[in-house]
């Protein structure tokens, strides 16, 4: 029997890993199930799957989640110190799905345990690649991509050599607004941004993937798990998404890796790694769908590409920088203080501000460096923000 935790256990993410583990219950031994503010959900599942321990990250949650919990044996606890024990906790295989810069302390613990973490979070490798990488060696951990583009990316190089790849190719949905005239963009709001064509996912990811700052933490986060630079990364439009990522290899091959949009696919694929599983997943009818089509993904559309190009080409703490500022414009931006458009230039504005701070961007790799780049870059967009909102 496997002892699992999940992280982020009441997202999308957390969601579709819960149903997975549910279908065969006899295997798994739920260790740990953390959550956010939606304490009903987090019980239910606590309960449902006999977890030992539930977290919310709320201190103010916690009567709630004890209540909700009551007549059981599973542990109820609240806040960053109940999640760093959750993160402690021995468990085989961990799911990191927490969203943004917040799963990248109970990763860096789960690491630190020995466990094979499924990383679902790509602000962890973003903001502190690095250092999770050293993490894992140092502690005989594995990490397994579970963001569909790179867990496509990790089959397709499955036996063959990084030496021998000559591009990664990233593809993308475009977003919601992919096909919106540029100047409508400006007056787009939350809700018309977190409805995607294609993937069910939370809000924020959602609009991420509309403004394409989640493809451009993907690039980061592919260039840090595989190692392959920057410049060999490529980003396709790619409206159907069923082909996921491509690899191109130096005999001019190009594989392909095809499938639903459905996470499950690469949660189970991590989860069952390195066998592959029955899923409860779509299969592709190819005669049905008739073609697919790519289109390269237009600069003034997205420009949170060019700013993923720019951390790559800057190297050290230049990804988490980015990363803060782009949380705190997207905080912005759901609560009507900042246009759409406007996110691109507060996370250039703090970029900008980071480099001109002595000693920030080259910074040795340690979590107290990522975390005051990551401090300092919120407080350089709140300011950007402030300015545009008075």
């Amino acid at each position: 029997m496997r002892r699992v935790s999940i992280f982020g256990a009441t997202g999308s993410v957390g969601q579709s890993t819960i149903d997975l583990i549910a279908r065969a219950p006899e295997a798994y031994e739920v260790v740990a199930l953390t959550g956010g503010r939606n304490v009903a959900r987090l019980a239910a599942d606590a309960r449902r799957l006999n977890a030992r321990f539930a977290v919310t990250a709320h201190d103010e949650c916690l009567n709630d989640l004890r209540a909700a919990l009551d007549g059981t044996q599973i542990r109820a606890g609240a806040g960053q110190g109940a999640l760093k024990e959750a993160a402690a906790m021995p468990a085989d295989w961990v799911m990191s799905a927490i969203v943004g810069a917040a799963g990248l302390l109970p990763g860096l613990i789960a690491l630190e345990q020995g466990a094979t973490l499924a990383l679902a979070n790509k602000e962890t490798l973003v903001c502190a690649g690095p250092l999770v990488m050293e993490t894992a060696r140092r502690h005989g951990a594995t990490i397994l991509p579970v963001d569909s583009e790179h867990s496509a990316a990790f089959q397709c190089l499955a036996g063959e050599s990084a030496a021998d790849v000559e591009r990664l190719i990233l593809t993308a949905s475009g977003g919601a607004f992919r096909d919106w005239p540029l100047a409508r963009l400006a007056t787009a709001t939350p809700e018309q941004a977190a409805t995607h064509p294609n993937w069910v996912m939370g809000q924020r990811i959602t609009i991420d993937s509309a403004s394409m700052f989640n493809k451009a933490l993907e690039v980061i986060e592919a260039k840090e798990f595989f190692g392959i630079e920057g410049e060999r990364i490529e980003v396709l439009i790619h409206p159907e998404s069923l082909i996921h990522a491509m690899v191109g290899h130096a005999d001019g091959a190009l594989m392909a890796h095809l499938g639903a949009p459905d996470m499950r696919h690469a949660i189970g694929y991590a989860l069952n790694w390195p066998v592959r599983a029955d899923l409860p997943v779509a299969r592709l009818d190819l005669a049905e769908i008739g073609s697919l089509t790519f289109r390269r993904p237009d600069p003034a559309r997205y420009p949170a590409l060019d700013l993923a190009r720019q951390v790559m080409a800057r190297g050290g703490l230049a990804g988490a920088v980015l990363n803060a500022a782009k949380e705190r414009a997207l905080d912005a931006f759901i609560a009507r203080d900042l246009p759409f458009t406007g996110m691109a230039d507060a996370v250039a504005f703090a970029l900008d501000r980071a480099e001109g701070e002595p000693g920030l961007i080259d910074a040795e790799f340690t979590l107290d460096s990522v975390l005051r780049a990551d401090r300092m870059a919120r407080d350089w967009a709140d300011a950007y923000i402030h300015k545009q909102s008075v």
